[in-house]
């Protein structure tokens, strides 16, 4: 018999971790690591989030990215790779993770929340899912900190590989997709400096979304622009129980409650941006 979850359940466990992941592009260390190497900070992004690859061009983090600006990632790759192998940036991306959650949430006993975590990854299935497939192949860490930080890592990108595949569902190129999203989760002037879309494509892509009646003549969300952004929330919230119901209910809030504190510590440090702070 399949196990099933409430989708609800499964978006709010993700919830908790996802501060886990996402503090790694924003924390000062594992930019440091990356810079240590050779790389430009604020393009050391795609080369640490693409090593898992293997040495790919732009094109493969063009496609599996799909909401960045082709130019942008054209900056980053395959240049990256000339000053380090992927190989050298995953490990200055666990050695920078390893200092900043050490740093910020000290030596926390997470045994529990591990096992729990494991138990979830277990369950994720990579048909379909190109970013969480190529991390799946990594080792894990031996530090449990950081191997809670890798499954939120794998739980993040394989629930993101399922959001590009309801915005393709949607009809929705990556500038529409960036403007939509934006609107509907405050980000707009975050994704405006770091997608890399320039003005012109960005009003572009407000009036191809203002045509199909998803916002207002003023670039505001339409009452049919919101309704759309819940669906995508709800569709991607749908492809993304998998894990969760291969740990089960139970288990599944038991590592809600777990993660939570070390989800406020996280957050309590300011650094990731207000709109990821609110997520839920």
């Amino acid at each position: 018999m399949t196990r099933s979850v409430d989708p609800q359940l499964a978006r709010a466990c993700w919830a908790v971790l996802e501060p886990i992941h996402a503090f790694g592009y924003f924390a000062p260390q594992p930019t440091a690591a990356y810079v240590a190497l050779g790389l430009r900070p604020k393009l050391s992004y795609f080369a640490a989030r693409s090593a898992a690859f293997g040495p790919v061009g732009p094109e493969v983090t063009v496609a599996t990215f799909y909401v960045f600006a082709p130019w942008l990632v054209q900056k980053a790759l395959p240049a990256s790779w000339e000053v380090a192998t992927p190989e050298q940036v995953q490990k200055a991306r666990r050695e920078g993770m390893y200092a900043a959650l050490h740093e910020v949430l000290g030596e926390p006993d997470v045994t529990e929340a591990l096992d729990i975590a494991r138990r979830v990854c277990d369950g994720l299935t990579a048909h379909g899912r190109p970013i969480y497939a190529a991390h799946s192949s990594l080792d894990w860490p031996d530090d449990d900190l950081l191997a809670l930080w890798h499954a939120a890592t794998l739980i993040r990108e394989h629930r993101g590989d399922g959001h590009v595949s309801v915005l393709h569902a949607a009809d929705l190129d990556p500038v529409e997709s960036v403007v939509l999203g934006g609107l509907f989760s405050s980000s707009t002037e975050f994704l405006k400096k770091t997608r890399g879309w320039s003005d012109d494509e960005w009003a572009e892509g407000e009036e191809r979304l203002k045509g199909r009646g998803l916002l207002t003549a003023d670039g505001e969300l339409s009452g049919a622009g919101r309704e759309t952004r819940q669906e995508i929330e709800r569709r991607t919230d749908l492809l993304a129980t998998e894990g969760w119901a291969h740990a089960g209910d139970e288990a599944s809030r038991r590592l809600r409650e777990l993660v939570a504190p070390l989800r406020e510590k996280v957050l309590a440090t300011d650094l990731l941006p207000k709109w990821e702070r609110k997520l839920h």
